[in-house]
């Protein structure tokens, strides 16, 4: 019984400090192009992605302008941590979709899922990843 309350407080602990690296930052990005999130156009500029209250799944992403919106994502997870903050973005030809957020450090990071546009033009266009690192705040 006592290994048993050992090992569920240890799985707690770990869980706690995974969702308190989120809760303690904000990544701050210079995105030089337009992009996409869920059915939001963000024009391009300077960012900071952040979540609401510890351990969320809901991400905040500010615009240095008026640009602001709320987005779900779900956990990623990594094999290894990741070696710099960063934003992930899926392309298709000249269109960006937001996809994944790390910060340095950590094997776990957000991932954003595809929306029904991006999903429609990902049938047609050849993806690859683009990937801007960032700062934290």
């Amino acid at each position: 019984m006592k290994r048993q309350v050992l090992t569920l407080v240890g799985v707690l602990g770990l869980l706690l400090v995974a969702g308190s690296a989120w809760a303690q930052n904000e990544v701050r990005a210079n995105v030089p192009f337009k992009f996409q999130v869920n059915r939001s156009t963000m024009p391009a500029g300077h960012y900071t992605v952040s979540t609401i209250g510890g351990g969320s799944d809901v991400l905040v992403i500010r615009g240095d302008g008026k640009s602001v919106m709320a987005a779900n994502a779900n956990q990623a997870q990594a094999t290894r941590p990741s070696d710099h903050t960063k934003l992930v973005f899926r392309c298709y030809g000249d269109r960006y979709f937001l996809s994944e957020i790390w910060i340095a450090g950590n094997d776990r990071g957000r991932q954003l899922p595809k929306s029904a546009a991006e999903s429609e033009i990902a049938l047609n266009t050849q993806e690859k990843d683009v990937v801007l690192y960032a700062s934290l705040r």
